[in-house]
């Protein structure tokens, strides 16, 4: 069976923790920001988890971690 490539899109995206949980950016923190309060674009500066519905196709995408 020959080598699985790794989704390069995924790997710029995901990084795996320690317990193997996957961490991810959050998302609408880009533009159109003068509508969004501070404490929304406060907290969509910080890191979230992968859900567990996601988890697999993600693990799929990065078949080398």
């Amino acid at each position: 069976m020959p080598k699985l490539k790794t989704h390069r899109g995924a790997a710029k995206r995901f990084t795996f923790t320690g317990s193997g949980k996957i961490k991810r950016n959050k998302a609408f923190k880009n533009h159109i920001l003068t509508k969004k309060s501070a404490k929304q674009k406060r907290n969509l500066g910080k890191s979230g988890l992968v859900d567990k519905s996601d988890h697999k196709r993600v693990v799929d995408m990065l078949p080398n971690n």
